[in-house]
């Protein structure tokens, strides 16, 4: 279970990271939270969608450690923002690598926090 939620917390750490990067290149960043608020609620995820989101959020947990250490060892606001990037940069990979846009992985990601069920599912498949 500790897995788990390491699992869970590194993915949604990374869906953060990632929606951070999308809203700094937006100039509608607030509407576009609102409009992704309410597309998650209204949106089902297929299967495939949830085994990829579980997946990439495997893969992304040990990268999220890896870049954690490496963020606390760097030296400075300018080394701390290169590891950030990235982080970043291999997170969308990993994603991409799944067969998931960024924008489903990030919405699975604030769907499971949402909905227990939903959540269970994806636990289920990642442990399969």
């Amino acid at each position: 279970m500790k897995r788990m939620t390491a699992l869970f917390s590194a993915a949604l750490l990374s869906a953060g990271l990632m929606s951070v990067t999308a809203h700094a290149q937006e100039d509608t960043a607030a509407n576009a939270s609102v409009s992704a608020e309410a597309s998650v609620q209204a949106q089902d995820f297929s299967d495939t969608q949830l085994q990829q989101f579980a997946d990439a959020s495997q893969e992304i947990a040990v990268l999220s450690q890896e870049y954690t250490e490496r963020l606390q060892a760097a030296e400075g606001e300018e080394a701390q923002q290169q590891v950030r990037v990235e982080a970043n940069e291999e997170m969308v990979s990993v994603v991409e690598e799944s067969g998931l846009e960024v924008d489903t992985f990030n919405a699975i990601g604030q769907a499971i926090q949402q909905d227990p069920e939903l959540m269970k599912r994806v636990q289920e498949m990642a442990q399969s």
